[in-house]
């Protein structure tokens, strides 16, 4: 008795809400989150802005790389003809170095993925005025992203969210 009565329960409001949806007509769209992600300019920008800036200290790593594995390939190659003072400072040195490396990879990926979530978030705020202007502008009801299984390409304005993107950043290149 309690299953039917639940289960009429449900078909009427199932009913009312289709009932109230098609008499308001609701404008629906959706927008992919990863398309925009993977093909808007500003990322691209963001990533040759953050390529620019961290590209110094890469090569200082790098350089650092080498130098520990010349001193390595030296203390190898000559290790038997060294006094044993010359092979345990060295052998010191290349673990001092060794430790100082792996403290600046390591501030460098604390820092670089610092840097990188401030762009993501700055790039997330133009795409969701964007969104927010749009839906505005041509009145929608509800814009989807994120959770949607399948939407079809009659509410989907990835593209025109996509354009708008490329618009303000070719603006800002001017």
């Amino acid at each position: 008795m309690k299953k039917t009565i639940l289960f009429l329960t449900i078909i009427t409001g199932l009913f009312y809400c289709y009932s109230f949806a098609a008499a308001t007509e609701l404008k629906i769209g959706f927008v992919n989150a990863i398309k925009l992600m993977e093909t808007a300019p500003q990322v691209e920008n963001a990533n040759r802005r953050l390529e620019q800036e961290f590209a110094p200290r890469q090569r200082r790593l790098v350089s650092a790389q080498q130098e520990i594995k010349t001193m390595e390939e030296r203390l190898t190659k000559n290790e038997s003809i060294m006094s044993e003072a010359e092979s345990r400072k060295l052998r010191r040195d290349v673990r001092e170095k060794k430790r100082d490396l792996r403290n600046q990879e390591d501030e460098f990926k604390e820092d670089y993925n610092l840097r990188r979530n401030e762009e993501l978030e700055a790039i997330q705020q133009t795409i969701h005025k964007i969104i927010q202007t749009l839906a505005e502008e041509e009145s929608y009801d509800f814009i989807l992203s994120e959770g949607v299984v399948h939407a079809s390409s009659r509410v989907d304005i990835t593209d025109q969210v996509l354009k708008r993107l490329k618009e303000q950043s070719s603006n800002r290149q001017r």
